[in-house]
Order: C-alpha cells, then structure tokens, then sequence
C-alpha cells in the first residue's frame, strides 16, 4: 500500500508526464524523500498552476471563434 509521500510523488510524476505526451518523466522518490508532505502538496499546486495558465493563452484565442446569438 502506497504511503501519502509515496502517492504524492507519484502524482508528481503524473502530472509532469500530462504536459509533453512523447516524454516520460520519472522521478526517484528517494530524491523527494527529504520533502515533507506540505512541500510536496505546495509542488503539486505550483505544476497544476502552471497547467492552468499555459491554457491560458488558448482559451482566449479560441473565444475570438465563439459565436453569440443575440
């Protein structure tokens, strides 16, 4: 059964792997296992962060394309 450490690196892992499909990133969990849980839970923010805003740009530029009905 996975630790919270564990299962919190992994979702680390999963969302670096959702912003490039050819690359794989892994990462050791021994080289996160001096993190405390609230860093880890803080590193998780800051990629959903970055997620949220590098879509940012995209959803404007296809707002130019919606139509309204008046």
């Amino acid at each position: 059964m996975n630790t919270r450490k564990e299962q919190l690196i992994e979702d680390i892992q999963n969302l670096l792997n959702s912003y490039d499909n050819e690359n794989t990133t892994s990462i050791d969990p021994n080289l996160l296992e001096f993190m405390d849980e609230n860093t880890l839970v803080n590193i998780i923010d800051s990629l959903l962060n970055q997620k949220e805003e590098s879509k940012e740009p995209d959803t404007q530029w296809l707002e130019k394309f919606k139509t309204y009905d008046i």
